[in-house]
């Protein structure tokens, strides 16, 4: 019978412990719950499944596209292109900045200060972690799975502050998401195969654009998005 190991560095990546500045946001859940479209658990695991289905898909693509070799900068202006909103954008390259400075330390690689010297602002993030896999020694599925999950584990994660969701409820939620997660990652990895930026996925959620303008505007928030 055939064995699968998980590397250790992609569970050090996907650790919501690595200080790469994901506590920070809760991947627009914040305004979802304001607004009432998120109150429970049931709720809570659609709005986390459509958000994997579609930014996730598309930024997991990103991610798997750069861990396979991609050029940065065609990789950074489809991330751009693919990000409507200008808060998402701000907090996207805020993010990558925050995780290339964590993966410096933590995988000193020549890729990763090219990658800091070319984007001193911050490239997007699912681009910059594409890279970061790559220096860790992790593949395009790593990368993808990594993206993947970490669209639904940062509004999931959120809730329980926001909504006082049991952590029972947020894990189980999680547990549920993991096969719809696989999926993602394995669609955005063979996306990344076709070697064509123009055709990666440009999925995206205008509900969650519109509400990351209004969120940016709270003079009060606990989150960053």
């Amino acid at each position: 019978m055939a064995v699968s190991f998980v590397s250790p560095a992609l569970l050090v990546l996907a650790d919501g412990r690595f200080p790469a500045g994901g506590h920070a946001h809760s991947g627009g859940v914040e305004a979802a719950v304001r607004e009432g479209r998120v109150g429970d658990a049931a709720s809570l695991e659609a709005f986390c499944a459509g958000r994997l289905h579609t930014v996730g898909l598309t930024s997991a693509a990103l991610a798997a596209s750069a861990a396979s070799g991609g050029d940065p900068l065609a990789l950074d202006e489809a991330a751009e292109a693919r990000t409507p909103s200008p808060a998402l954008r701000a907090a996207s390259r805020r993010l990558g900045r925050q995780l290339l400075r964590a993966a410096r330390a933590a995988w000193p690689d020549p890729a990763l200060e090219q990658l800091a010297r070319t984007f001193p602002r911050g490239a997007h993030q699912p681009v910059v972690l594409g890279v970061v896999a790559a220096a860790a020694g992790l593949g395009a599925a790593d990368a993808a799975t990594a993206v993947a999950y970490e669209t639904v584990s940062g509004p999931v994660t959120a809730c329980v502050r926001l909504l006082g969701l049991d952590p029972f409820q947020a894990t189980a939620v999680l547990a549920r998401l993991a096969e719809p997660v696989g999926e993602i990652a394995r669609a955005a990895v063979a996306a990344a195969a076709l070697d064509d930026v123009d055709l990666l996925p440009t999925l995206g959620a205008p509900l969650l654009d519109v509400a990351a303008e209004s969120h940016a505007a709270w003079p009060v928030r606990l989150f960053a998005t």
